[in-house]
């Protein structure tokens, strides 16, 4: 009935909405090139509704108050939504689903909002459908070690949740204090310990998905062996909202590790950290927790723009490892063993080591502040998320640094040296254009299918890369992609600009 009288609104679109949503924002613009879908724009009746569903004080129109939740984490990607709505239950999120689907209104799902491919980011008008108050952890079962929650709670406060029972949630990123467990989950995030602990398609047991017409799926399991059926959580683990909306998380917790310790390691070139990444797999596998590469330039970049200083002084390349393990006597006999034997070997040249939980921090936070200093310089930055095999991981980032010479303040790449997941960074002289991102794209591009890597290891494709899907995925794969695309969304409301265009 609701549904009919809204239609008395049709000619009655708020001009003020019309008028923002056609254009882009000017950055955004500068870098990115698309036009808006044929979707309905936001009017009067629309707002009346969501208001009436969840209150004044949970449909944001304000466009000040809108403003954060139109920016990305590197504040590179903006869109123009003045609207947000914040459910707090499954059944909110059906009926907003349902009613946009209806009006054919474009949706942005958006969760923490710390991603940095602006998949959680409106691209013009969308209604923003934020998870913030969507934050109740449900359960947890320390005998079988699992957790279950909303898709708003933060990763942090669910771990801290899981450390009361001597669980964690196998998960770690360095947003962890902002990012929320559905985001990660949308966006199949990898993290600094995925060497230890596996990709999220392994820990998540189940998910409570709406469809884009606002039907509710149940597939909330809580069991580690289910073969009943197709496997359906796994289509929405890493498809960024564009197939469903993820509202609870139900994943696997194993046994927090009691002692942890950090060595952080200068290598005099990429040579030698591989190899010192062979003997670490071989001497401390087991307890092996993390293993992060950072180059020379990418503590430069700390040192200058975040004011953060090496431990050990200058190298040409470092390595942070942890280890973690129940007893604390064998995992420092069996670290202090490979220590000798890499500075025998001269695979290291300096180190320092701690498993106090300060001075851990103290290492992790170098590894950890790299990302936080880009938003200083963010109009003069280029990323990228890559995956290469071990044999080029660092050849591209000479390609890249040789290719950009003129141009460029210093290249530098950092990453999960452990999975083969590569941060390649570009510090520009000047702003990034349109004209500059697209050459880095394609040159970058070339470089990845060249060495049979992925343009995106752990972000996912989001906005920035969805126009490079058609040259990095075959034909075939992109068809099924898109003909499930129109199954599950035939109207193309959820999340739309992203992943493909």
């Amino acid at each position: 009935m609701f549904s009919k009288v809204l239609k008395t609104y049709t000619g009655r679109a708020n001009a003020y909405y019309r008028n923002l949503s056609q254009k882009l924002p000017e950055f955004t613009k500068n870098v990115f090139d698309v036009s808006r879908g044929n979707y309905n724009y936001i009017n009067d009746g629309h707002i009346h509704y969501f208001r009436r569903v969840l209150g004044t004080n949970r449909v944001i129109t304000n466009p000040e108050d809108a403003k954060k939740y139109n920016v990305d984490w590197f504040s590179q990607v903006r869109g123009s939504s003045n609207l947000v709505v914040k459910p707090k239950t499954t059944e909110e999120v059906s009926k907003i689903l349902s009613f946009c689907n209806e009006n054919k209104l474009a949706v942005c799902p958006q969760g923490g909002n710390t991603g940095v491919n602006g998949g959680s980011i409106p691209v013009f008008d969308e209604v923003i459908i934020s998870t913030e108050l969507m934050n109740e952890i449900i359960s947890l079962d320390e005998d079988s070690g699992v957790l279950v929650c909303q898709a708003g709670c933060i990763l942090e406060t669910i771990d801290n949740k899981a450390a009361t029972k001597d669980l964690i949630v196998p998960l770690d990123l360095g947003a962890k204090g902002s990012c929320q467990i559905g985001g990660n989950v949308s966006t199949n995030a990898g993290g600094l310990r995925l060497l230890r602990f596996g990709n999220l398609h392994g820990n998540i047991l189940g998910l409570e998905v709406v469809k884009a017409d606002g039907e509710i799926l149940d597939c909330l399991g809580t069991l580690k062996k289910d073969n009943t059926g197709y496997h359906l959580k796994h289509l929405f683990i890493g498809s960024e909202g564009t197939l469903g909306f993820v509202t609870k998380v139900s994943i696997q917790c194993p046994s927090r590790p009691k002692y942890i310790n950090v060595a952080f390691l200068g290598l005099q070139n990429f040579n030698k950290a591989l190899k010192t990444l062979k003997l670490l797999r071989y001497r401390l596998g087991e307890i092996l927790s993390a293993i992060e590469i950072i180059d020379y330039c990418s503590m430069d970049f700390i040192k200058n723009v975040v004011g953060q200083l090496s431990p050990i002084g200058d190298y040409p390349f470092y390595l942070l490892i942890e280890t973690s393990g129940s007893n604390a006597l064998h995992n420092e006999e069996k670290l202090n063993s490979f220590l000798e034997e890499s500075l025998q070997k001269a695979l290291v040249l300096n180190g320092t080591v701690a498993n106090e939980p300060n001075k851990v921090q103290d290492i992790w936070s170098i590894r950890e502040n790299i990302p936080s200093g880009f938003q200083k310089v963010a109009s003069k930055m280029l990323y990228y998320d890559v995956s290469v095999p071990l044999a080029h991981y660092y050849t591209i980032v000479d390609d890249v640094a040789d290719y950009a010479k003129d141009i460029s303040e210093r290249v530098f790449g950092f990453g999960h040296i452990g999975d083969g997941n590569l941060h390649l960074h570009i510090q520009l002289k000047n702003d990034l254009t349109k004209e500059v991102k697209s050459n880095f794209d394609s040159f970058i591009l070339e470089k990845i299918v060249t060495y049979k890597g992925s343009i995106s290891a752990e972000h996912g494709v989001g906005f920035t890369k969805a126009k490079l899907m058609d040259k990095i995925k075959p034909p075939s794969t992109l068809k099924v992609m898109k003909d499930l695309k129109k199954l599950m969304d035939p109207n193309g409301i959820l999340n739309p600009y992203k992943v493909f265009i």
